[in-house]
């Protein structure tokens, strides 16, 4: 008679597992996903004696048109009244995801602004088997992919007044900081070419209308001028990340990796869906690389895809990133 209290036993902790496992599943996928957090972070990178600037970082919406709650939640953060917006891309979800977008960014029109793409402002979502997600970095989307309106997006961001960062390079002068930006396409499926970065670079300076002495005011000796060289960048793979610590970059910027999304309490990410860290898979790090070193923030992101529409223990979230002098 012994071994039916084993069955007994073993057959209550399935059970138990069981109703746990829906349990957080409906947690993940009725609340947390929609529990839209501001994280605030402090960088010490501008010159000494600079004002600081707040930075708006925004990634991975994978917005869809009907997603109302997030749309209004985004609109509310022109309330913080940053001084620059950063979106690290994917921030379409859903064929028609630029209708969401607008509405969310409209009251952003008329703040400086920087944008790269993810491969979710290429190609939309595709149902497909959730756990593969965690069997190693997702690949690019197969042919049955529906292609998205890149162009419009693209359009739609340069209304705003927003630099194109993909594979470029481009500058924004705030508050009386010269800030340098260089980027690239999505490195996730192989659009990035970092080695156009110097290029950029040189094209940039070149270009600076304070390049030439005669332009630059006499009260304002030109080894004052405050500059900052900041990279973005969606995914935030390794090799990425050395080049832009290798080309100067005193700040980088990235998303992609939805902070894991679904977390394990006290253990943290899973996975990274690419080659970082798990320990520096979402929030504020300092990434180091041939003896120099950049901050690194790794936004967690604002959404997921409509295939796989959970989160646990991994908030949605944007950062207000605020830039101040350093010591």
């Amino acid at each position: 008679m012994a071994p039916a209290p084993r069955r007994t036993t073993a057959g209550t902790a399935l059970a138990v597992l069981a109703v746990a496992g829906a349990g957080a599943f409906a947690w993940g996928s009725l609340i947390e996903r929609r529990l839209f957090t501001l994280r605030r972070v402090s960088v010490p990178v501008l010159p000494p004696g600079s004002d600081p600037i707040r930075v708006l970082h925004l990634s991975d919406l994978h917005m869809a048109p009907w997603q109302r709650d997030k749309q209004e939640w985004v609109r509310s953060l022109a309330d913080l009244k940053p001084d620059l917006i950063v979106d690290t891309g994917d921030n379409l979800g859903h064929e028609r995801g630029l209708e969401g977008i607008e509405r969310a960014f409209e009251r952003f029109r008329g703040i400086p602004g920087v944008f790269a793409h993810g491969s979710n402002d290429y190609y939309g979502p595709q149902a497909k088997n959730p756990f593969k997600y965690f069997t190693g970095p997702s690949k690019k989307g197969s042919s049955t992919a529906p292609r998205l309106d890149n162009g419009a997006l693209n359009a739609y961001f340069g209304g705003l007044g927003w630099l194109d960062l993909n594979n470029a390079a481009g500058a924004v002068d705030v508050k009386g900081t010269h800030l340098e930006f260089f980027g690239v396409n999505d490195p996730h499926i192989g659009f990035d070419r970092v080695e156009a970065i110097p290029g950029a670079l040189d094209e940039l300076r070149e270009n600076d209308p304070y390049s030439d002495d005669a332009t630059w005011p006499e009260d304002a000796p030109r080894a004052d001028r405050p500059t900052v060289t900041i990279g973005v960048t969606h995914s935030p793979y390794r090799r990425v990340l050395d080049a832009f610590v290798t080309y100067g970059a005193a700040m980088i910027f990235a998303g992609h990796t939805h902070g894991g999304q679904v977390c394990v309490p006290g253990f943290g990410a899973l996975v990274t869906n690419c080659d970082i860290p798990r320990k520096q898979v979402k929030g504020l790090s300092i990434w180091r690389h041939a003896f120099r070193s950049a901050f690194l923030n790794v936004s967690a992101g604002l959404g997921t895809s409509i295939y796989a529409p959970v989160r646990f223990a991994c908030r949605p979230e944007a950062t207000l990133v605020t830039l101040t002098p350093s010591s």
